[in-house]
């Protein structure tokens, strides 16, 4: 499908100029509305994963008065403050609903897509898939990386993106689920063994 083509849905923009093959990424040609958040929100930030929002305060920060979401990492023991105005910007967003997860399912049953290029750049691409937070693209990861018996074993870092994506889904899977992770996690690599 071509970008200028009428039947395109979305743009395409250049990310990077300093590459010699210039990445395109996609960018919804609608603007998505505003999300609004409550306390007790499970929500998604793209490079740390689920948290759950503690309350949404106004607090003075150098001076000017901002309205900031504070969010809780369990796992990290950290606490995020976005600001609300920025939370779209950032990539703050509630968690997906359980139709996006059953469509991020469907892509680990997926035939599995390894480019034919140098492990470190392939590497980068699966870190910024995970970063982005998007659970097709996570699924995407766990699908290229996944080792059934029979195949060649992983190499350390494979399996460390491997792990990281695995973890990033079955996050959010537990708290669609209302469980924990380990259980999320039990639950994602039973139905990888079905594949």
């Amino acid at each position: 499908m071509n970008a200028s083509s009428p039947e395109a849905s979305e743009t395409l923009v250049q990310e990077d100029d300093s590459t010699p093959e210039k990445l395109l990424k996609p960018v919804p040609s609608t603007p998505a509305k505003a999300e609004s958040f409550a306390e007790g929100d499970y929500v998604v930030y793209p490079t740390h994963g689920v948290g759950k929002v503690e309350r949404i305060a106004v607090e003075e920060i150098a001076g000017h008065k901002l309205e900031l979401i504070h969010i809780t990492f369990e796992e990290n023991r950290m606490t995020l403050r976005v600001p609300v105005a920025k939370a779209r910007t950032a990539g703050l967003r509630k968690l997906a609903t359980r139709k996006l997860f059953d469509d991020a399912l469907a892509v680990l049953r997926g035939r599995a897509r390894v480019k034919r290029t140098m492990w470190s750049r392939r590497a980068q691409e699966y870190e910024a898939k995970i970063n982005s937070g998007d659970p097709l693209a996570i699924a995407e990861v766990v699908r290229d990386l996944h080792r059934n018996s029979g195949q060649p074993d992983q190499s350390f870092s494979e399996r460390q993106i491997y792990e990281a994506a695995m973890d990033r889904l079955a996050a959010e899977l537990a708290a669609l689920d209302k469980t924990d992770k380990t259980t999320a996690a039990t639950k994602l690599n039973d139905f990888l063994k079905t594949l």
